[in-house]
């Protein structure tokens, strides 16, 4: 069981179904930008012009790992949604423990729409999402399973219904 909180790049060889070595070369893992901040800024691996209602998948190049009892939230980062109504697809993007686990080393993807009237430009390297580790409980009859066996919305509970 993975014990440690901690952010790594995927393999380059991942990243190559997706983006360029050149790119790879260039991410920053996320970061805190003051002592007492709650998110750690995601940056853009590459520029990125977003003209408005366009949405955009970006491929961070980024992997987290963490405990079975703690979770990932990807939000927007305020100001870029307050100026720009910048948001994402799925509202708040959820990683979880084992996703790291799957077949495409847990990449991160933030897919996100400009919802403004005005063109939005991210440059490389600028802070674009935050990411805010979260414990969360179980209910005490919790029985799952399960485990994961692959990527982006393999847990679906939909045949389980």
């Amino acid at each position: 069981m993975n014990t440690v909180i901690k952010f790594e790049k995927v393999s380059c060889e991942i990243f190559l179904s997706v983006g360029t070595a050149e790119v790879y070369q260039n991410i920053k893992l996320p970061k805190r930008a003051t002592a007492q901040s709650a998110g750690y800024d995601f940056f853009a691996p590459t520029a990125m012009d977003i003209a408005p209602n366009q949405t955009v998948t970006v491929a961070t190049g980024v992997r987290a790992l963490m405990p079975a009892d703690v979770c990932l939230m990807i939000v927007p980062r305020s100001g870029l949604g307050f100026k720009y109504k910048l948001r994402l697809n799925n509202t708040v993007g959820i990683i979880d423990a084992d996703y790291s686990d799957s077949d495409n080393e847990g990449h991160i993807f933030v897919r996100m729409t400009n919802e403004s009237d005005k063109p939005l430009h991210i440059d490389a390297g600028e802070a674009f999402a935050q990411g805010i580790f979260v414990h969360y409980l179980l209910t005490d009859d919790d029985d799952v399973t399960e485990k994961r066996n692959g990527g982006l919305g393999s847990t679906s509970t939909k045949n389980q219904l």
